[in-house]
């Protein structure tokens, strides 16, 4: 019988092949409602007997519906669960692996087919992912939230960061438990991509996570955090949608699905406003906030400092970042010169950026061109930042691209942003995945797999990924690709990569 005890009880799992047992839908905190919502993550409530963990647990609140993951729907409450696939046998103290899904801090799940673990788990892994608090629930500002600290604990009523505190409480959760899994405490990495991989960059640099992983993968980090101005000027547009005054008690007598709708009238008014500068053209509205408490400084800032020379980071980010958002609509077309010039003023740009682009690519179309510096902005070049600066401080980091093209059923198949991720957990053959990888897989994207599942298995298990580490003199980079992968139709990285030298990334202000 597939048992296991926690420190909160016995739970009992299910097998997801012959030799993987999959344990879903542990709590590892309370449900952060009721008089739990907005406050930190409290430890979750003790059960007798032994608890079936066989399904996911509940989503948090969001109004996106994903691809053969499940919705959200009001009254669901016990959203901070973990979820545990480990060999049925294993063999001794196996490496941890941990992983934060991202979608904007907005939507996303661990129930998403793309995250089943299974895969990892059978490669020698003891594989864990969770769920956490999404938008205004975990990353909201309450005005005046830290101000008045309850007398028996001095913990601040509404903390900012509310959702990396419940990663956080998951990953303390896994170093208390995940003995009882054959997983080895000591030796856990910490996984994700855009804005989970962001995510980690943050609690790298936070002494509230200080200890609890000893290695990093980030693929495609999202970047930058937000100033605690532009989180509060966020709260009073959500409060003013909602026809709510911006005060804690009435955010806190407010649904959830109400803040949710509220969430999603901003995110559209400022689709529709074109003079709201760089949150028009694919707005994202909640992120961390670098409050000084408990994120102290932005990642880029903190790590260049040294805040995390001790954790071993492997880095990855696609060739075609951008091409995947504006394929789903989230982002503004640009297909004018003057539109172009517009965005690069929007966001700040250099003077010389746009025409560098235009000079690596003369025969593109504007918008080829605005997806090109969009994905570099906010992925490409941010994820290449983070691991020269962690270098840079001392730290050992690895850097790989993910270049993997193809010419598909319906055309040209983009090394875009989420392509890398079915791959690395072994799960291309999901139906699921299909968009992603433009259809069935082929031979060749099975041996991509087979060796990007190997990087990620050795780095957690060993800290080497199979390539060698950054040093001051060269920034070597590995790069994933096929056999049959079609040549790739972007300046080469490093050309793009000089035009950003002057760029820096501040704090989102208002």
């Amino acid at each position: 019988m597939d048992t296991f005890r926690t420190r909160d009880g016995l739970v009992r799992g299910r097998r997801s092949v012959p030799d993987v047992v999959a344990v879903l839908g542990i709590p590892y905190a309370a449900a952060p409602f009721g008089a739990n919502r907005f406050r930190a993550p409290r430890p979750a409530q003790p059960w007798t007997g032994v608890r079936d963990c066989d399904s996911f647990g509940p989503i948090s609140p969001q109004s996106a519906c994903l691809p053969g993951a499940p919705s959200w729907s009001p009254g669901d409450e016990e959203v901070l669960t973990v979820n545990v696939w480990t060999p049925a046998a294993p063999d001794g103290s196996l490496p941890v692996l941990v992983w934060i899904h991202g979608g904007a801090y907005t939507f996303g799940s661990s129930a998403q087919p793309d995250f089943d673990g299974t895969a990892l788990a059978r490669a020698g892994l003891v594989m864990v992912t969770f769920n956490y608090r999404l938008g205004f629930e975990g990353f909201g500002s309450i005005p005046d939230g830290g101000e008045t600290p309850y007398p028996e604990s001095g913990e601040t009523p509404y903390p900012e960061n509310r959702g990396l505190l419940d990663q956080i409480a998951a990953l303390r959760w896994v170093r208390e438990n995940i003995a009882a899994f054959g997983g080895d405490p000591d030796n856990v990495t910490v996984a994700g991509q855009s804005s989970g991989a962001a995510s980690i960059a943050c609690l790298m640099v936070m002494d509230r996570a200080r200890g609890l992983f000893r290695r990093a993968i980030t693929h495609s980090v999202a970047s930058p955090c937000y100033s605690v101005e532009l989180a509060a000027q966020t709260t009073r547009k959500v409060a003013a949608a909602a026809g709510i005054p911006a005060t804690a008690v009435a955010l806190a007598s407010a649904s959830p699905q109400a803040l949710v709708a509220a969430s999603d009238k901003v995110v559209d008014d400022y689709r529709h406003d074109p003079d709201s500068g760089a949150r028009h053209y694919d707005p994202v509205i909640y992120g961390p906030v670098a409050d000084g408490d408990i994120l102290p400084t932005d990642p880029l800032t903190g790590i260049a400092a040294g805040a995390a020379r001790e954790v071993d980071l492997l880095v990855c980010h696609t060739t075609q970042e951008y091409w995947l958002l504006d394929a789903v609509g989230s982002s503004k077309k640009i297909t004018t010169d003057e539109q172009l010039a517009r965005f690069a003023k929007d966001f700040g740009l250099p003077d010389d950026l746009v025409p560098g682009y235009r000079n690596l690519m003369p025969h593109a179309p504007v918008l080829d061109i605005y997806l090109t510096i969009y994905g570099d902005m906010l992925f490409a070049e941010y994820s290449s930042r983070l691991a020269d600066t962690h270098a840079q401080a001392g730290g050992r980091a690895f850097m790989s691209r993910f270049a993997r093209q193809r010419t598909g059923p319906h055309g040209e198949v983009h090394a875009w942003h989420n392509a890398d991720i079915p791959f690395a957990f072994g799960n291309i053959t999901a139906t699921s995945t299909e968009f992603l990888i433009g259809g069935p897989p082929t031979t060749p994207d099975h041996h991509l797999s087979h060796t990007m599942m190997t990087a990620w298995t050795t780095f957690a298990t060993n800290g080497d990924p199979g390539w060698k580490p950054l040093n001051p003199s060269t920034t070597p980079a590995h790069i994933w690709t096929t056999e049959d992968s079609t040549t790739p139709t972007q300046p080469s990285i490093a050309d793009r990569q000089e035009l950003w030298r002057t760029h820096n990334y501040p704090l989102l202000r208002p």
